[in-house]
């Protein structure tokens, strides 16, 4: 079916109850490479058995953590293969701290649909409100869909976040394991294009691919752990648009530049000559 915009844009989202214990935010962490320094104090934060550090990005996979099938791309006025649809962008925005544990509500609607021509672009804004009433975080996200546009939508805008003309003040490597993908599946997203070799060959790529949300997540771990003492409660929001594709067993290079509340980052693959994995890229904190 192709992409109604007269049905799509502005529809409410089914909203859903959720709940997420200690576990889940340490499998999330580990998911992440938590662990990695084993003995120090900071890292093993993330880990604790009763109050485990939640990084904001946790918000991505905390609605879902539970799912075991794959996902669908089904909503008023859209029906997508999933074959066809990568992750474009994400952005949280954190309200409050989020718990270890807790309850929450989602709500959420097609915020924007863009005509690519070539491709269809679908943003979605979701709200997340705690079992006491008050909100916990707001999250924007899009996906690009292959071969769904043309419905004669806007196009959008072009807009890109600047690097800053000078030196990182941090260069910072993250190496992920060969099975980071099939860790971070177990987070509730059984996408088979990240752990089934022949639907990721017929999905155009040599091999499977890691989750964007796992790389996403991943480059926030590593500027909160770098730049902010490893303590997540100090990130307010977090960016960034999926640039290309990361491999299990890859290096991210993560530049990362200081200034005034925010942290601007360019994350790339070490081994395919820092070819961009995500852009525009922006950490804000207190």
């Amino acid at each position: 079916m192709p992409i109604d915009p007269n049905i799509a844009l502005g529809a409410e989202l089914p909203a859903r109850e959720f709940a997420w214990a200690p576990s889940d935010v340490q499998h999330y962490n580990l998911a992440l490479g938590a662990g990695g320094r084993w003995t120090d104090a900071r890292e093993l934060r993330y880990l604790d058995d009763r109050t485990p550090q939640v990084l904001p990005t946790f918000a991505t996979v905390a609605p879902s953590f539970h799912e075991t099938e794959p996902p669908k791309v089904q909503f008023p006025g859209i029906d997508i293969d999933l074959a066809k649809v990568v992750h474009g962008s994400q952005e949280i925005v954190v309200h409050r701290p989020i718990p270890a544990s807790g309850k929450a509500t989602m709500t959420g609607r097609i915020s924007e649909l863009w005509d690519k021509g070539a491709a269809a672009v679908v943003w979605q804004e979701h709200t997340a409100v705690g079992s006491d009433g008050e909100p916990l975080w707001t999250a924007r996200s899009s996906i690009f869909a292959k071969g769904e546009g043309g419905f004669g939508g806007d196009r959008g805008p072009s807009t890109k976040t600047e690097l800053p003309d000078r030196a990182p003040d941090y260069d910072v490597l993250t190496p992920t394991l060969t099975q980071q993908a099939l860790l971070y599946r177990m987070c509730g997203d059984r996408n088979p294009l990240h752990s089934d070799p022949e639907f990721a060959r017929n999905a155009g790529f040599p091999n499977p691919i890691l989750h964007g949300l796992c790389t996403y997540g991943l480059v926030c771990k590593t500027a909160t752990d770098t730049v902010l003492d490893s303590d997540a409660a100090r990130v307010k929001g977090f960016r960034a648009r999926f640039a290309g594709v990361l491999y299990p067993g890859e290096t991210i290079r993560s530049r990362i530049w200081q200034q005034d509340g925010e942290l601007i980052i360019a994350a790339t693959v070490v081994e395919r000559e820092d070819a961009p994995v995500l852009a525009d890229v922006v950490l804000t904190y207190a």
